[in-house]
């Protein structure tokens, strides 16, 4: 597979990395960060322990090969992935682990108090002081009926919106004195470092307006207009550019990465209510509209980019992302799902980083 000939979201010159966790550098005036994404999916005839040991795994190998930092994501209700709670997984990869950054990608926070989200980061960073991240996403994380149970005991008519939701929770995070006479404890060495996850140009804003970092969801909307505008209404704000998602995987050879990826799809279902929601199969689109009760709804099938290829392949064309929009950093999801075959492409991926390094 030829990069230069595939990767629509940018073609200019390449150039080398280097990158270290302990110090940052740069060879040609290119500087930038890797770190990796783990939504814990279950190969066919594994279990979910089986799937989060896996994790933690990738996590300890992340550590050593120079990763920046390690996220887990949540999902309900998905009998393929086995990460429905972030914070516990965060928790445990923090013990088993002694330097990299670890944190949620994201945290859903529409199901929960943000009171609740506060007091669990301000723990997990009194634990592991200078290593966490709270990254928080508006999605639902799963299916109608999932996020049903998740908020069955809220009160529909008092459920503040998002842009709320993260309000209140950027204070009890930030506070030092009580918010509503509420106060949140413990008090950590160091504040969780706190991402806020979204596609949009809007979703940018609201991160900037609370001085929160943003990462840019390019996994699941790669057109890059929608990037531009949303990079730059966040550095509007900043003065800095946001970091950037992306679905890529490494091989021995380009082959054998294309077709390890094989015909990767997204189905986005749209329902009469305006809502708009990312899903893994056309089955499963059908599955939501059905749980939410809407007989009309609309499925739009998208292949998201993968920067596929050899481990060098696959860093020209971040070197060409970070040329086009100056990302700082790259939060890299592995969208091959057996075992072997991600631990292959994080390996390779990895040693290609320490190589630079050297």
């Amino acid at each position: 597979m030829d990069m230069r000939k595939t990767n629509h979201l940018g073609v200019v010159c390449c150039v080398r990395i280097f990158l270290n966790p302990f110090r940052t550098g740069c060879v040609n005036n290119v500087s930038y960060l890797i770190s990796l994404l783990d939504k814990s999916p279950i190969p066919e005839g594994a279990s979910a322990a089986d799937a989060l040991a896996h994790t933690v795994l990738q996590a300890r190998r992340a550590e050593a090969l120079g990763y920046h930092r390690f996220w887990v994501a949540e999902h309900h209700g998905t009998p393929g992935l086995a990460g429905s709670a972030p914070e516990l997984l965060v928790a445990h990869i923090l013990a088993k682990t002694s330097r990299i950054r670890v944190g949620s990608g994201g945290v859903m926070l529409q199901h929960y108090s943000p009171y609740k989200v506060a007091e669990s980061f301000r723990l997990l960073a009194a634990l592991a002081p200078g290593r966490v991240d709270l990254g928080v996403g508006k999605a639902p994380g799963g299916l109608p009926l999932s996020t049903r149970a998740l908020q069955a005991w809220q009160d529909p008519a008092r459920k503040p919106d998002f842009n709320a939701q993260l309000t209140q929770l950027d204070a009890y995070l930030s506070q030092t004195v009580a918010v509503d006479e509420a106060l949140v404890a413990p008090v950590p060495p160091e504040l969780p470092q706190r991402v806020l996850l979204g596609g949009s140009p809007g979703s940018a804003r609201l991160a900037a307006g609370l001085g929160w970092d943003f990462c840019y969801a390019g996994h699941f909307n790669g057109d890059p207009a929608n990037i531009e505008q949303s990079l730059a209404a966040y550095e509007r704000v900043t003065g800095r550019v946001p970091s950037l998602a992306l679905y890529a995987y490494a091989a021995p050879t380009a082959e054998e990465a294309a077709a390890q990826v094989g015909e990767l799809r997204i189905h986005k279902v749209h329902l009469a209510d305006g809502l708009s929601v990312n899903l893994p199969s056309l089955a499963a689109a059908a599955e939501y509209a059905r749980q939410a009760g809407m007989a009309n709804y609309r499925s739009e099938e998208t292949r998201p980019h993968v920067l596929t290829g050899t481990a060098d392949q696959v860093h020209e064309a971040l070197d060409r992302l970070h040329r086009r929009y100056r990302i700082p950093e790259f939060v890299i999801d592995t969208p091959v799902i057996p075992f072997a075959l991600r631990r292959q492409s994080i390996e390779l991926l990895g040693e290609a980083l320490s190589s630079v390094a050297a």
